[in-house]
């Protein structure tokens, strides 16, 4: 009979415990310029339902059979969508009912992500921002002309570099070796980057996210392409299973599998970390998937892919100057972030977090500095060798140059937009030979 109480008991135990089987352990919020973003974390995948109100905008969801042990006051809210996150009365035991009380109403995306990396079970509440109105946003008609983006675009413009800082939000990518995420870094090197670069006259940069939050790879050249980039520049930093790998790297698309084991494994790296950062190919429209996968086999790509090879080649001589390189060629690797045909793009690695004293270094600020000028050193020289028609580095002429190794009249000539003869005239040239060293005047348009 006692033998029975016990196993009684102990039953009773076990299904009060399974009634709330599963825990919400933390509440994370991630705000971004088109969304915001609620992220719950709980001991095991979780089972729900949800359901919005009106008259006083509301998202309801109920976790079933889950205690709350995160710390709701902890959770701060500041965003032009959402106002507050609370408990209400739950419709049956052991059922937990968040509300989420919004300032107008809105289409929620909300879906679990499994255990990954450095997260386990997730419930991921996306609450997109609204877009103005296609008629509210139409300027009222005008009988003067006016002068759009496109027809600036000729006028002496600047050259667009968007700078695009690798993972963020839900994202850490790598983990360095005394636990810093990668995302911090590059978040840091891209400000700085765009800093040095809007301060170049000539030089215009985009950063394609501002502060810490996710952004679907896609999505991150679909921002470039509206700003009518000229470059799309990804700053990350590397890891790998051990700790003895070291040094910078730049790394261009490549149409066939990645030439190196540490690509292979990046590859697999960034597949995992968009799962990570929110399934941005799953839930986002499959549209822009279709645009690069005709952009892919278009032509153009060629002529992209070599424009990516000699800046990658120029950027990678600087930082070679600065701090070690891992490779001393560009890299090859089939990254979603490069697949773009209207304007080079390739990414950065500005050393592995993997590797103890190169952490703590991309943590050095006077470090980051060095590698910035590098990474700038290369994108100038690159530019003012081959500037886009239409901008001022284009209509720009040195006062004078200094003839190296394979220069040549017609190469200047074409280089300077003048004619051979005017370029010999103001040099009081009778021949078209030239010595190395030579200084030439150049004459101004």
């Amino acid at each position: 009979m006692k033998r029975l109480l016990i196993l009684i008991v102990v039953m009773a135990i076990g299904w009060v415990g399974s009634a709330t089987a599963n825990t919400l352990q933390d509440i994370r919020v991630w705000p971004s310029p088109d969304k915001f973003r609620l992220v719950f974390d709980l001991k095991e995948q979780p089972t729900f339902s949800y359901f919005s109100l009106t008259n006083g905008d509301r998202l309801v969801i109920d976790f079933a059979q889950t205690k709350l042990t995160a710390n709701l006051a902890s959770v701060i809210i500041k965003s032009d969508i959402a106002k507050k996150l609370r408990v209400s009365k739950a419709p049956k035991k052991g059922t937990l009912r968040l509300v989420i009380d919004l300032k107008r109403a809105t289409t929620p995306r909300i879906f679990p992500l499994p255990a990954t990396g450095p997260y386990g079970n997730r419930l991921v509440v996306d609450l997109p921002k609204h877009q103005v109105p296609i008629a509210a946003s139409q300027p009222k008609a005008s009988k003067k002309p006016t002068k759009t983006a496109a027809t600036m675009r000729g006028l002496n413009r600047d050259i667009i570099i968007s700078i695009d800082a690798g993972h963020g939000g839900e994202d850490p990518g790598s983990i360095g070796a005394s636990g810093r995420y990668e995302k911090n870094i590059t978040l840091d090197i891209s400000k700085m980057l765009a800093k040095k670069i809007n301060s170049t006259k000539g030089l215009k940069a985009v950063l394609t996210r501002t502060s810490d939050y996710y952004i679907g790879v896609n999505r991150r050249s679909e921002i470039a392409r509206k700003a009518k980039s000229d470059l799309l520049l990804s700053i990350h930093a590397d890891a790998f299973t051990s700790s003895q790998p070291s040094g910078a790297s730049v790394l261009l698309l490549s149409t066939r599998r990645a030439n190196t084991e540490i690509g292979r494994i990046l590859e697999n790296h960034e597949k995992h970390s968009d799962l990570l950062g929110g399934v941005g190919k799953i839930i986002d429209s499959t549209e822009n998937e279709k645009y690069l996968a005709r952009t892919i086999i278009d032509m153009s790509m060629d002529k992209r892919m070599d424009e990516s090879f000699t800046i990658a080649r120029g950027i990678l001589k600087k930082l070679g100057r600065v701090t070690k390189l891992h490779k001393k060629e560009p890299a090859f690797a089939s990254l979603a972030v490069l697949k773009s045909a209207d304007f080079p793009s390739l990414l950065v690695e500005t050393g592995f977090v993997s590797n103890p004293r190169e952490e703590k270094l991309l943590y050095n600020t006077k470090h980051r500095k060095k590698l910035v000028n590098a990474i700038f050193a290369g994108i100038e020289q690159y530019f003012k060798k081959n500037p886009p028609d239409g901008t001022l580095y284009a209509n720009y002429r040195p006062q004078t140059h200094r003839v190296v190794s394979g220069d040549s009249l017609s190469m200047l000539a074409q280089r300077y937009k003048i004619s051979i003869s005017t370029l010999k005239k103001h040099n009081a040239m009778r021949s078209n030979q030239l010595m190395i060293g030579q200084v030439l005047k150049i004459p101004q348009g």
